[in-house]
């Protein structure tokens, strides 16, 4: 393809909103415009590296047994209505009215669509298991869209479903889909890990999140340093013991903490470590309040809550219902006097405690001398705490530490989850009208182009893996004014063409040093350079991604290409 004829637009400055390199790059190299926020167009070369993901991903689908379909993008709101994600998938899902005020959603995902299709054609045990999947734009109404294709309002996504007439049937698709993830991102060439994962607003239980390992990543990975445990820090269980105190507990005193609006300042007041203090927080699960305590130097994981009480909503509860319950604001809460009915849940290390600090539920003051079960109750004890680096691997080898991921997958048992709010039962081999189990898997795919470039890039741009560059040749005529070297360029361009390589050939009338940034900064794998050995049929051949260079003739390029393209 002559560059001279294709829209490849490049820039020299960063976009002033693009923060990370995959953003940056991919806009200065002219591979993606941006639209609006979060809404981006892809140029033609970026349009050709999103082909090749989508290539691998489909081998990869149709190695595991899946059938490529296409839904609408136009979800009638009924289905979303039938599974109560209406109201609980939050403000996230876009929304919106045809002229007759018939309600609609943009697809955000399409569990709700494939079940409604699955249920008026699949009626017997003898159509099962069934595995679909297609590869869409998804819509998702972003309250911060940022880092370019990490994070957009319309992305384009990979998503399958998996239907069975068992769970052993169910768990054989799960892992043939976890392995062709794996699949799909070795190779992408990426450097990745699969985490334990929350569910979320999917629904159903036992996921895994596919993990590129990047410092932009916005979740973090929880893992061990010396065996393959990994995991979201939100779902990673704690495993540490907690010796409790011998001493003796203390009688309870009240102690004024003006101006202490933190653990951290109540802490300093009252001369003690964090760890010497409870913390109290109140949240609203479901429509119940529910006071959580935790040590003052742990940190609450609202999906162990959550979890815990298999809710479907959770969230801080306000300063106003917080008063309403207990008398006091955020800055003085705790448990001691908490009524009959407010139910009190504590952390496993909680119970460890003696003679610590807690609020006393009055604006200024704090319990010193606390012990729990001795000054209050504590109606459950669970692993509610985030895991920290240094805490021992839950699988029992090693010990954790962080890392920073982006999320590029999703596999989900979602078990019946889906079907039975939506009717999709099948009929056993005795007739009987039984519930379909489900599997869910999602891949970002244009997310997953701009986690390659973040992995994939220096500091004059992008150094595509050959698996999925955009071009595998870009050859240069650095001064297309002189014949020898224009004569030499076209027939190179052609002879490569011929064998099925393929090759972005620079025609333009640029200067060399444009040609030469501009190839750096598109990141094509193999460089080719016309210049002023082009009367003696020589030319240089240059890697982008190690900057390894030799001279070859035109007799041997050809070779030479190929040798590098299959190496």
């Amino acid at each position: 393809m002559k560059q001279s004829e294709m829209l490849l637009p490049t820039l020299r400055e960063n976009p002033a909103d693009a923060e990370i390199k995959s953003h940056q790059l991919l806009v200065r190299a002219g591979f993606i415009r941006k639209v609006a926020s979060g809404i981006y167009s892809f140029l033609p070369i970026g349009n050709r590296v999103l082909r090749k993901v989508e290539a691998i991903v489909r081998e990869e689908m149709e190695n595991a047994g899946a059938h490529e379909m296409n839904m609408t993008a136009l979800q009638p709101s009924e289905y979303w209505k039938e599974t109560g994600r209406w109201n609980t998938f939050g403000p996230e899902l876009m929304r919106i009215k045809d002229r007759h005020e018939r309600e609609f959603a943009l697809g955000a995902t399409h569990e709700e669509e494939v079940t409604a299709i699955i249920r008026d054609e699949i009626k017997s045990y003898k159509q099962l298991p069934l595995s679909v999947y297609q590869i869409q734009n998804k819509f998702r109404d972003e309250k911060r869209p940022r880092f370019g294709l990490l994070r957009g309002r319309e992305f384009l996504m990979k998503d399958a479903y998996t239907f069975h007439d068992s769970y052993e049937s169910l768990d054989a698709s799960y892992e043939k889909m976890f392995t062709a993830y794996k699949n799909i991102f070795s190779r992408l060439g990426l450097n990745f890990r699969a985490v334990i994962a929350d569910s979320g607003a999917m629904g159903g239980k036992d996921t895994h999140e596919f993990m590129v390992l990047s410092e932009v990543g916005e979740d973090t990975i929880a893992y061990s340093d010396s065996s393959e445990y990994a995991a979201n820090v939100e779902m990673a269980p704690v495993v540490t013991t907690y010796e409790k105190s011998t001493a003796a507990p203390k009688q309870m005193e009240k102690a004024a903490t003006p101006n202490c609006k933190s653990m951290q300042d109540a802490a300093d007041h009252l001369g003690h470590p964090l760890a010497e203090g409870i913390k109290a927080i109140m949240f609203k699960v479901d429509d119940k309040l529910v006071l959580v305590l935790s040590r003052g130097d742990h940190e609450i994981n609202d999906v162990k809550l959550k979890n815990l009480y298999d809710a479907s909503m959770i969230d801080l509860a306000t300063e106003e219902e917080t008063r309403e319950a207990m008398g006091a604001g955020f800055g003085s809460l705790g448990p001691v006097g908490a009524s009959g009915d407010l139910e009190v849940v504590a952390d496993k290390a909680v119970e460890a405690l003696v003679n610590v600090s807690c609020g006393a539920n009055e604006d200024g003051f704090h319990y010193v001398n606390v012990t729990p079960e001795h000054d209050f109750r504590i109606d459950q004890y669970a692993d509610l705490r985030f895991i920290e680096e240094g805490d021992p691997s839950p699988d029992g080898q090693g010990t954790i530490v962080f890392a920073k991921g982006i999320e590029v997958g999703h596999v989900f048992k979602l078990g019946t989850f889906y079907a039975e709010k939506m009717g999709a039962n099948f009929l056993d081999e005795n007739g009987k009208a039984i519930t379909l189990i489900m599997g869910c898997y999602g891949i970002g795919v244009s997310r997953t182009l701009a986690s390659v470039v973040e992995q994939y890039h220096d500091e004059q741009g992008i150094t595509w893996p050959k698996q999925i560059a955009p071009f595998q040749v870009h050859l240069l005529a650095l001064n297309v004014k002189k014949d020898e070297q224009k004569e030499l360029a076209e027939r190179l361009y052609t002879k490569l063409k011929n064998a099925g390589i393929e090759v972005l050939y620079d025609d333009r009338k640029e200067r060399a040093g444009v040609k030469f940034a501009d190839s750096d900064l598109i990141g094509v794998p193999l460089r080719i350079t016309v210049g002023k050995q082009a009367g003696e049929g020589i030319v240089e051949m240059k890697q982008r991604a190690n900057g390894e260079q030799q001279e070859v003739t035109e007799a041997e390029l050809l070779s030479k290409v190929t040798a590098f393209l299959t190496e």
